[in-house]
């Protein structure tokens, strides 16, 4: 394992760092939490009518109405994620919950984009025949950010 301490330990040091280890990090937190319910209830509501429940709601308005808010969930969560990683840097750098963490909202990140890709375009005729491997990818995005989310809380345990 790669030791990243010397960079952990300049970005707490740095005004960033000092900054977010004050009074803004309960707000960093605060926003967080706002955006991985975004994310998760957005893209898990989708998800979970992707695989087969909700056969009642269209899929192509559910996902027209839920994508732009699970994206703004993800966009809160990037720069609030980054604050809070500041504040504690030196020691998130060698986290394995952390580390596994970012390893899969990768993982997550990169599913989404290749659902996007392959399956976007056909969408529309999910309520007639989803596709088993757009199904699979569903459930797949379903437990990564889960785990990404039960990974996020454990950092205040590890």
């Amino acid at each position: 394992m790669i030791d990243l301490s010397a960079f952990g330990d300049a970005v707490q040091s740095s005004p960033l760092g000092v900054w977010a280890g004050g009074e803004i990090y309960p707000i960093a937190n605060l926003v967080h939490l706002l955006g991985l319910v975004m994310l998760v209830g957005g893209i898990g509501i989708l998800d979970l009518r992707l695989i087969g429940m909700f056969r009642r709601i269209p899929t192509e308005a559910l996902a027209a109405a839920l994508t732009p808010i699970a994206i703004a969930g993800l966009l809160f969560m990037i720069p609030s994620g980054a604050t809070m990683f500041a504040s504690d840097a030196s020691t998130l750098v060698n986290s394995w919950t952390f580390q596994t963490k970012l390893m899969l909202i990768g993982l997550a990140l990169a599913n989404a984009i290749a659902f996007r890709f392959i399956w976007q375009k056909r969408i529309g005729q999910w309520d007639v025949n989803p596709p088993i491997w757009g199904r699979v990818m569903a459930a797949v995005s379903i437990l990564l950010w889960l785990s990404v989310a039960a990974l996020g809380r454990w950092i205040a345990y590890s």
